[in-house]
C-alpha cells in the first residue's frame, strides 16, 4: 500500500492524479518549478476529443475519459462552489470535414472503423454538414459528425483539480526544481526510489510520479532513467471577439494524419472553434524543434490560410494575439501510464502529446489502480513503460 506519493508537474494530468490519490487516500505532494498550469496546460484548446483517435488502446482510454468529464464538471461545482469559476465545459460536438475529392474516402472509412470501434461517427451530407455550420465553406466533399467531442478551459480545469486536491489533504508547492532521486539505503541504481531532491530539500515519498508534460525526459533522466519524451512545438491564433458563427469543434481530415505523424518537420491542418468568449481559435501546427519558442511567422501564415478553407469570412477577421506550447511527444504515439520496470518507486502519467486535457482524469484512474493494486478501469498494459513498441526507442534513448 503506497501512503505517500510525490507528483513532478503541477499540469493538469498531475493536478488530476494528485486529486484522485487524495481522494483515495494517499498523502500527495505536487512539486512545479513554475506556476500551476503555466506549461502545456496553459497553451492548449482544451479539447476532450474522440474524433482524433483510430481504434486502439488510446481511443479506448479516450472514450471512457469522456463519460468521466460531465461528473467531474458537477462534482467540482459541488465541492468549490460558486465562488471558483466556471470550467466553461461545453459538448459542442465536432465536425471533420474533407475538403477535396481524394480526401472524401479516407475520412468516412477513417469514421466507419471509429464506428466499429464503438464511437458516435455520424457520416453526414454536404447539406446537412452546412446546417450544422451554416458559415462553412459549401465546397467540401465530406462531413463527419462526432457529438461526444466537448472543450473545457484548460486552466481554470487544473487549477480546479489542484483546488479540490488540496481539500483532500495535497499539498501543492510551487516554484521547487526538482533535481534527482533519494534511493534506499543501499543506494544501488535498482534501489527503491524514496522521494526526491530539490531546490528546497528533499521530499519524501514511497513513489515519485513523473506527470511533467514535454520535460517529463528532462525530470527522468535526472533520475536515472530515460524516456524518449519530446517537445513538440504546436502554434495557435486567437481572433478578437466577434458574433458566434462557429458552433462545433471543426477541422479537415488531415488532422488525424499529423498527430499520428512522426515527422519532425512542420506540419499544419485546419482546426478552427468559438470560446466561450467569443474569439475563435485558429489551429493547429505540429513540428519538432526542440524548446525554441520564437515566433515563426511562416508557421502562422500557413494556419491561417488553412482556416480560410473551411471557413472563408475569417478573411475580414482581426488576429488578437498569437501563442505557442509544447506538446509531449512519445515515438510511438502513445502516453506512459505506470510503473517504470528500472526503476521501482518511480512511476510516469506523460506522453499524451496534444490529448492531455481529455485524457487528464482516465489517466489518474490508471495511475490510482497501479500504486493502490485496486482494479483497473481498463487495460493498462498498451501504456506500460516496457511496452514492445517502447523498447527501441527506449534503446536509443539511453544511448
Amino acid at each position: 500500500m503506497i501512503a505517500d506519493v510525490v507528483i513532478v508537474g503541477a499540469g493538469i494530468v498531475g493536478a488530476a492524479c494528485a486529486r484522485a490519490l487524495s481522494i483515495a487516500g494517499v498523502r500527495v505532494t505536487v512539486l512545479e518549478r513554475g506556476a500551476a498550469a503555466s506549461g502545456t496546460s496553459a497553451m492548449g484548446e482544451g479539447n476532450l476529443l474522440v474524433s482524433d483517435k483510430g481504434p486502439g488502446a488510446e481511443l479506448d482510454l479516450a472514450v471512457y475519459a469522456a463519460s468521466l468529464w460531465p461528473n467531474l464538471v458537477a462534482e467540482l461545482a459541488d465541492e468549490l462552489g460558486s465562488a471558483f469559476p466556471s470550467l466553461e465545459y461545453e459538448r459542442k460536438g465536432g465536425l471533420v470535414v474533407a475538403t477535396t475529392d481524394a480526401g472524401a474516402a479516407p475520412l468516412l472509412a477513417f469514421a466507419a472503423s471509429q464506428r466499429a470501434a464503438g464511437v458516435d461517427a455520424r457520416a453526414v451530407s454536404v447539406g446537412d454538414a452546412l446546417a450544422l455550420e451554416p458559415w462553412l465553406n459549401p465546397a467540401i466533399t465530406a462531413g463527419v459528425h462526432y457529438p461526444d467531442d466537448a472543450q473545457v478551459q484548460p486552466v481554470i480545469a487544473t487549477e480546479a483539480l489542484l483546488a479540490s486536491a488540496r481539500r483532500h489533504g495535497a499539498v501543492v508547492r510551487t516554484g521547487v526544481a526538482v533535481t534527482g532521486a533519494t534511493r534506499d539505503a543501499t543506494g544501488g541504481a535498482q534501489d527503491r526510489i524514496t522521494g526526491v531532491t530539490t531546490s528546497e530539500g528533499d521530499v519524501h515519498g514511497d513513489a515519485v510520479l513523473i506527470a511533467a508534460g514535454p520535460w517529463s525526459g528532462e525530470v527522468a533522466s535526472t533520475m536515472g532513467v530515460r524516456l524518449p519524451v519530446k517537445p513538440r512545438r504546436g502554434m495557435v491564433l486567437v481572433t478578437t471577439r466577434m458574433p458566434h458563427r462557429v458552433f462545433h469543434k471543426v477541422y479537415d481530415g488531415d488532422y488525424f494524419g499529423a498527430t499520428q505523424s512522426s515527422d519532425a518537420a512542420l506540419q499544419t491542418s485546419s482546426v478552427v472553434e468559438s470560446t466561450a468568449a467569443g474569439t475563435v481559435l485558429l489551429g493547429s501546427s505540429r513540428e519538432q524543434v526542440g524548446f525554441d519558442d520564437r515566433l515563426r511567422v511562416d508557421v502562422i501564415r500557413e494556419v491561417a490560410g488553412k482556416a480560410l478553407r473551411l471557413f472563408p469570412f475569417l478573411a475580414d477577421a482581426s488576429i488578437m494575439r498569437t501563442y505557442g506550447g509544447f506538446r509531449p511527444f512519445m515515438p510511438d504515439h502513445l502516453p506512459v501510464i505506470g510503473e517504470d520496470h528500472r526503476a521501482p518507486g518511480l512511476w510516469h502519467a506523460s506522453g499524451h502529446e496534444g490529448a492531455g486535457i481529455g485524457l487528464s482524469l482516465a489517466t489518474a484512474e490508471l495511475i490510482v489502480a497501479g500504486m493502490l493494486g485496486t482494479p483497473a478501469p481498463l487495460d493498462p498494459t498498451p501504456f506500460g513503460v516496457d511496452r514492445a513498441s517502447l523498447a527501441p526507442h527506449l534503446e536509443e534513448a539511453a544511448r
